[in-house]
């Protein structure tokens, strides 16, 4: 998958705002709220500034929304910064840190192929300096970490599990068909009155559809997993709840498909993710597994073992990711004041 310089770049940028929302170390109780106090976590402010600049960031600046779009993107937005406060409030009472080695590191890889001068340029355009987008990455790498120890380590799959998976699912591992494994996350350009992802999120517009889509392609690229971007955001029924996978698709299924589907997925490598287009304003974002010969296979085949190992640790990490995040959001005490002046204005876009 190819990486845009200018799309990393922007992906930090955003979280260089994010590093700025919570530094309080008040209690609820003495957290000063004002108008522009749009959420509280545990004590400590999420301001209307620190919001409406991540706002302003991953917004498409040619688009047009509607006032209602518009303040569903910020409580989006704000939901995101909640988040991100209580990890690295987590990365705290773990006392897990960034060395300053993989922080050097994070930040040389943010500049991507822009020199120094034109590194400044951009922080500049966006009323940024070095110390943010350093705090940023910090932040981002904290999160990272505490998600690490606290889910991705926990998780151990053993090889009885795998022989259990494979004895179960043997006619699986049988290839009649060359094909290929692909998996898709579904972005529509309207509304779904039974949208079952895992966030809610379903774009209404072209626009916000195509907004959308450029998001979840910064998440990727910037490491987020697929299989959780799809259980969170695609709008496709019936592959979100399996995380976008569609399985193997023989190739006389492929030949089948629209020309700019079939041409994403054919001759491509396991890892390559494309950004489709419907035709209709709706895009589908389609990642290659893995491509499949005919035949059968058995735990000695290459590649099967892993195969198995990698889909039973990803199902009980989605699953304990979620778990964890509930729990962590349960614990806390949080205040989302901007959705409260939603829900007292009834929907009517209150005056923020």
């Amino acid at each position: 998958m190819q990486i845009p310089t200018r799309t990393i770049l922007t992906s930090a940028l955003v979280g260089a705002i994010l590093a700025s929302a919570c530094t309080s170390t008040k209690t609820s109780s003495e957290t000063a709220v004002t108008p522009d106090t749009w959420a509280v976590v545990d004590g400590r402010p999420i301001t209307k500034d620190t919001t409406e600049k991540v706002f302003r960031r991953v917004r498409d600046p040619n688009e047009t929304l509607s006032a209602e779009e518009a303040v569903a993107a910020k409580l989006s937005v704000l939901d995101d910064l909640i988040l991100q406060d209580l990890l690295v409030a987590k990365a705290a009472a773990l006392k897990i840190e960034v060395p300053p080695a993989d922080l050097d590191a994070a930040f040389t890889k943010a500049k991507g192929n822009l020199n120094d001068e034109q590194f400044k340029q951009e922080l500049t355009r966006r009323s940024l300096t070095e110390a943010d987008m350093r705090e940023s990455l910090r932040r981002q790498l904290l999160a990272e970490k505490v998600l690490d120890h606290e889910v991705s380590k926990q998780v151990t799959i053993t090889d009885p599990d795998v022989t259990q998976f494979f004895e179960a699912h043997r006619a699986q591992f049988n290839v009649a068909e060359e094909g290929y494994h692909i998996a898709q996350i579904v972005i529509t350009p309207q509304r779904d009155p039974q949208v079952n992802n895992a966030t809610g999120d379903d774009a209404g517009t072209p626009q916000e559809a195509a907004a959308k889509a450029r998001t979840i392609m910064e998440k990727l690229k910037a490491g987020a997993s697929f299989r959780e971007l799809a259980t969170s955001y695609s709008e496709d029924p019936g592959s979100t709840q399996r995380g976008g996978d569609m399985g193997l698709i023989p190739i006389s299924q492929l030949q089948q498909a629209p020309p700019p589907l079939r041409n994403a997925v054919l001759n491509k490598g396991a890892g390559t993710v494309n950004v489709v287009s419907a035709g209709n304003g709706g895009f589908t974002i389609v990642l290659v597994v893995s491509h499949e010969v005919a035949g059968q296979r058995d735990l000695s085949t290459p590649g099967v073992k892993d195969q198995i190992t990698a889909t039973l640790k990803s199902r009980k990490e989605g699953l304990l990711r979620a778990a964890y995040l509930t729990s962590l959001r349960s614990d806390a005490t949080i205040v989302n004041n901007l959705a409260r002046r939603v829900v007292q204005a009834k929907g009517t876009p209150p005056s923020i």
